[in-house]
């Protein structure tokens, strides 16, 4: 059993922290987890191929403990067993540095922490090593540590991640106040979060988080700071303005190709050994978020080599031997980066069910790949997808924020019972939110432009950052621009109409294009230039295959639907449908650019 502490602040406030201790007498090195989700209640994600019952945190604690390492559990300030009040990841910084502290002055410590955690117990890690804490020597950040919430996590581009939405009333029903009141709990537990989709955009005093105002208080604030100002250079969600004072710690960056923490992992990777900082390590896998040790993701199976553990033996032995080699000088003969390309596999039905699209993992020295060139795809107004030079046309359509496209699949997180992240043929069904008969595929809609090339006659590898490269206009003050890569897998027995499958997507808020920090509305008939920062992928289009891209202007409920009025962000009322417009060719060449591997 752990011994208990509550471990004082500098404001006072004290937060509850399990610490578990080697036999014998010490001093011993550390392993630090700082969650919100509960010390002593079990990860989802601590599971592994052979056993996917999550393990408890003492019997994780166990693993460490057996191989010399204290093991450190603590509630973030506002939940579980600690004081204060819950603001979300706002003052994990100075926090985490304080329990730092804290820990490199006991007896038993040898002055050396290892963090550790997936998600938010991620963003904890980049808090306090933004403020260089005292004794951190090595991290694993797993699906998280902002690098630029305003891009990518919180919002991206301007577009407000819903995520934020769901979390929020999630984690609600489980908060300190609710475990405390059960009138708070049960209105709580009353509301149907699925329902309230329905009724975007919410209103302060009027959301299903009304019932538990701290908590609605920091979503809104959230949701209605949309420019690039000061609240998103903040400590605990801009990791990349603190590049130059973070903590010299060997880092592991982990994320995955449907989890939304891929951009992050891929910049701070590169932002902090611009920085000189300590030894940095890369992996990018196929899952979904948190989900490493799966190989089905979506409605679609990625094969046997797609778990961590298909190289790493598990998720535990990986951790240990990463610590071992930072705090005991251990060998790791591992590359400085792991991608797995997406692909490759039979294009049948498994047995289970799922399409199989395969893939494998490859190692690399840099990220991207030394080998990769950016190739321009050009958007041709026959709906053509081409390297060749497009004739210059214009491509209009009406985006209706009254009917949004609905989100299928994707990178995300937190965004359950109402979407499912993943891999998906693009077509609508009644399991996805906001889909309504006949259920036709997405690109039948009159909203969304797609372009796409001739069946490939040889095969296509990408890996690396995607953008689409764009020059379009709206008729009213602002809008949105979407932007979703896919590999279309050809007409099959199994799948007689083809499988549209879903790799990559961004979004870019028009207002925000000039300058993020200075909001400029659109003058109908002006032309700007957009850059759409799809998250990075990596994939085997095999022969037969087609890259497809689709435009539009929504992916709702991934993302808030722009209102197209030009209203407040978070606090629009009205709705106007938006007439978009994509110039392609001449000198508006509109383009898909892929990071192209080298046979």
């Amino acid at each position: 059993m752990p011994e208990t502490f509550m471990v004082a602040m500098r404001d006072g406030v004290r937060l509850a922290t399990d610490v578990y201790l080697p036999d014998g007498a010490g001093p011993f090195p550390m392993v630090l987890e700082r969650t919100p989700y509960g010390r002593q209640e079990a990860s989802r994600s601590e599971i592994t191929a052979a056993n996917a019952t999550p393990a408890s945190r003492a019997e994780i604690a166990a693993y460490f403990t057996a191989h010399g390492y204290a093991v450190v559990y603590q509630d973030t300030r506002g939940r579980y067993g600690s004081e204060g009040v819950f603001e979300k990841y706002l003052s994990d910084g100075e926090d985490g540095y304080d329990t730092c502290a804290w820990l490199v002055a006991q007896t038993w410590s040898d002055g050396r922490i290892c963090t550790m955690g997936l998600s938010y117990s991620a963003h904890t890690q980049a808090a306090l090593g933004c403020l260089d804490a005292p004794g951190v020597v090595a991290q694993i950040l797993d699906c998280g540590g902002f690098s630029n919430a305003w891009r990518s996590g919180i919002r991206q581009n301007g577009a407000f991640e819903l995520k934020q939405a769901s979390w929020a009333f999630r984690n609600a029903l489980v908060s300190p106040e609710a475990m405390a009141n059960p009138v708070l709990k049960a209105a709580l537990a009353a509301e149907d979060i699925r329902d309230w989709f329905t009724r975007m955009p919410w209103k302060p005093g009027h959301s299903p988080l009304r019932h538990h105002p701290d908590y609605e208080n920091y979503l809104f604030e959230q949701w209605t700071h949309g420019a690039l100002d000061d609240f998103w250079r903040q400590l605990g969600i801009w990791t990349e303005g603190y590049y130059q004072d973070y903590s010299k710690a060997a880092c592991v960056h982990m994320s995955s190709w449907y989890d939304p923490y891929s951009l992050t992992a891929a910049t701070n990777y590169l932002g902090l050994i611009a920085a000189a900082k300590g030894p940095q390590r890369l992996i990018l896998g196929p899952w979904t978020h948190g989900d490493r040790s799966d190989s089905v993701f979506g409605d679609v199976s990625f094969g046997d080599k797609a778990p961590l553990d298909h190289w790493a033996g598990d998720w535990r032995a990986y951790r240990l031997h990463f610590f071992d080699h930072v705090v005991k000088g251990t060998p790791l003969e591992e590359p400085n980066i792991r991608i797995f390309v997406m692909g490759g596999g039979s294009g049948r039905r498994t047995p289970e069910g799922k399409l199989d699209h395969g893939g494998q993992w490859i190692d690399s020295p840099s990220w991207p790949p030394l080998d990769t060139r950016i190739v321009p795809f050009h958007l041709h107004d026959n709906g053509n997808l081409d390297p060749a030079t497009a004739s210059e046309a214009t491509i209009s359509y009406d985006f209706d924020p009254a009917h949004p496209v609905p989100t299928i699949g994707g990178a995300f997180s937190s965004l359950e019972p109402v979407a499912s992240a993943g891999a998906f043929d693009q077509v609508e069904s009644p399991e996805f939110f906001g889909c309504a008969p006949p259920y036709l595929p997405l690109s039948s809609r009159p909203d969304v432009l797609s372009f796409q090339t001739a069946p490939l006659t040889v095969p296509l590898r990408i890996a690396g950052p995607v953008e689409a490269d764009l020059w379009v206009e709206t008729d009213g003050p602002d809008t949105d621009f979407t932007a979703k890569l896919i590999d279309v897998h050809p007409p099959s027995a199994d799948y007689p109409r083809g499988y549209a499958m879903n790799l990559t997507d961004g979004i870019c808020r028009l207002r925000y294009v000039e300058d993020p920090s200075t909001p400029r509305f659109r003058v109908p008939g002006e032309i700007v230039r957009i850059r759409i920062v799809l998250f990075p992928t990596a994939n085997l289009f095999l022969p037969g295959h087609r890259v497809r891209l689709d435009i539009s202007s929504s992916n709702f409920p991934k993302f808030d639907v722009n209102p197209n009025t030009g209203e407040p962000e978070g606090k629009a009322r009205r709705k106007r449908v938006a007439c978009n417009t994509v110039h392609l060719g001449g000198a508006k060449p509109s383009a898909i650019l892929l990071p192209v591997l080298k046979d």
